[in-house]
């Protein structure tokens, strides 16, 4: 049974974690921070019942650990938690690329009593930080769970639970599979939405005039550059597909409009028409980011 929760990192998703636990839960809460301002936030936000930048005060007892700092911090992170953990304490995190943050926290608390296993809730937003955290960003939200070969049926029912108990839908997944769809639906979109307003950027004009469709299809453009950059570069290989596969398609709607065939405007309506079909499919809880 979760008792007591260390969250590692105090910006939209630990801290939205925190409050989640404090609304639910009788959970007793215990978070991170690098900075004191940081720590002094948390505790006027009401995020933890304790809050420290001592990692080994904010660690002891706990039965469960999360991650919730940039994905390029976890390994140093983890190597100065490990001395501290509690036996049997299970260790997660909240990262967008999951194949190289478990191979390598995996391989960092394989030595310990802890088991780690990865996690993913699908339940960013283009804010950050503690200011935009909110105790319901995980209802009705997917939450992936990436177990390895090595993992336990304890090790994943209580991650499992733990997502469960914030109103997460979970969803278990190895990594590897994680990271190829994650690509397409998560990191490729934010790209695309980069590119796209840089492509009007060249005609600044243009800004004037946009409405609520280009807003809302750019939206998340407005994330964090140096997270996506970090996200972006981890997931290489599998955002280069899904782009790759994107650019192939574009290329034949390109194609398709520059034809002078008769059967140019039913190709477009067909593509359209499977477009809308497979989008009205959808059953989004929220509107919220990817991330």
């Amino acid at each position: 049974m979760l008792k007591r929760i260390a969250i590692l990192g105090p910006g939209l998703l630990g801290g939205s974690l925190g409050l989640a636990l404090k609304a639910r839960t009788e959970v007793q809460v215990a978070m991170w921070a690098r900075r004191e301002e940081a720590v002094a936030t948390v505790r006027a936000q009401g995020c933890a019942d304790d809050a420290s930048t001592d990692l080994s005060t904010v660690v002891a007892g706990a039965d469960t650990v999360v991650f919730a700092t940039p994905i390029g911090v976890m390994s140093d992170l983890a190597r100065k938690v490990v001395p501290h953990v509690a036996q049997d304490a299970l260790i997660t995190d909240v990262g967008s690329v999951k194949g190289p943050v478990c191979a390598e926290l995996s391989a960092i608390f394989e030595s310990s009593a802890a088991r780690f296993i990865g996690s993913h809730p699908m339940a960013g937003s283009e804010q950050t930080g503690l200011e935009a955290a909110r105790s319901d960003l995980f209802d009705g939200a997917v939450c992936i769970v990436t177990p390895d070969t090595k993992t336990t049926s304890d090790t994943l029912s209580r991650a499992t639970a733990l997502w469960e108990a914030v109103g997460g839908q979970v969803r278990v997944i190895a990594p590897h599979e994680h990271d190829a769809i994650v690509a397409t639906i998560s990191h490729l979109p934010h790209l695309l939405a980069a590119v796209l307003v840089n492509t009007v950027s060249e005609r600044p004009a243009a800004f004037d005039f946009c409405g609520p469709g280009f807003r809302d299809t750019t939206r998340i453009a407005s994330g964090p550059p140096q997270m996506w950059t970090e996200i972006l570069g981890e997931n290489r290989a599998a955002v280069v597909d899904a782009l790759d596969a994107l650019i192939e398609k574009l290329r034949a709607a390109s194609k398709l409009l520059s034809s002078g065939s008769s059967e140019r405007d039913q190709s477009m309506n067909l593509l359209l028409t499977q477009a809308k079909a497979q989008r009205d499919r959808l059953r989004l809880p929220k509107i919220l980011s990817d991330a």
